[in-house]
């Protein structure tokens, strides 16, 4: 019996001790650092004010430039109406390559792959203009989506000079009309009627 004791005796400070030594681990453990939260991107339709706004514009501006790149015949992408100035692929690519390129500004890098603006202006191949285009614009949709309303007043050095998020977007809007217009002068010098506007 007082062996049977001697025993229970010796486990039960064996148990203490290991509590015990757990316990000072724990207490001299490092915290386990929490994993950094994804930052979770509305859907479209989940945003509002200026973003929404601007979506809706980007929207607009891509579908009118996609559907007159298409409609304009493959042959016809190295027409230009002059000497030095560019064709109609060179527009497009153009066009392109500031929507990758300008959201580097806000700190925005193109997607990995993307080829140099001045290379891609030598791209005249109409399947893979047509590709790039509208890769560029989802660029531009996904940046504006991941910001937040606040991001629209942050500062940013644009072109030399003191500017916001907000006006660099709105550049970048503005650029995209300067060539969609420019395109559809492009296309009727060729015979081609914008696709929105046959039948009026």
């Amino acid at each position: 019996m007082r062996d049977f004791c001697q025993l229970i005796f010796a486990f039960t400070l064996l148990l203490v001790g290991s509590v015990a030594i757990g316990l000072a681990q724990d207490k001299t453990a490092p915290a386990t650092q929490p994993m950094p939260e994804k930052k979770v991107v509305p859907e479209p339709s989940q945003v509002g004010g200026f973003r929404a706004e601007y979506l809706r514009q980007i929207d607009d501006v891509q579908a009118k430039v996609v559907k007159l790149a298409d409609a304009v015949s493959a042959d016809k992408y190295t027409w230009r109406p002059a000497e030095g100035v560019r064709s109609i692929s060179e527009v497009y690519m153009h066009l392109a390559a500031a929507n990758f390129f300008i959201l580097r500004a806000l700190g925005i890098a193109p997607p990995e792959g993307t080829m140099p603006g001045r290379e891609m202006e030598k791209v005249t191949d109409k399947n893979k203009v047509l590709d790039t285009l509208k890769a560029s614009f989802d660029h531009v949709r996904k940046s504006v989506m991941k910001m937040s309303d606040a991001d629209m007043d942050k500062a940013v050095k644009l072109f030399g000079r003191d500017s916001t998020h907000r006006e660099a977007l709105m550049i970048l809007l503005n650029h995209m009309h300067e060539h969609l217009g420019q395109s559809i002068a492009y296309a009727r010098m060729n015979k081609v009627t914008p696709p929105w506007s046959e039948g009026r």
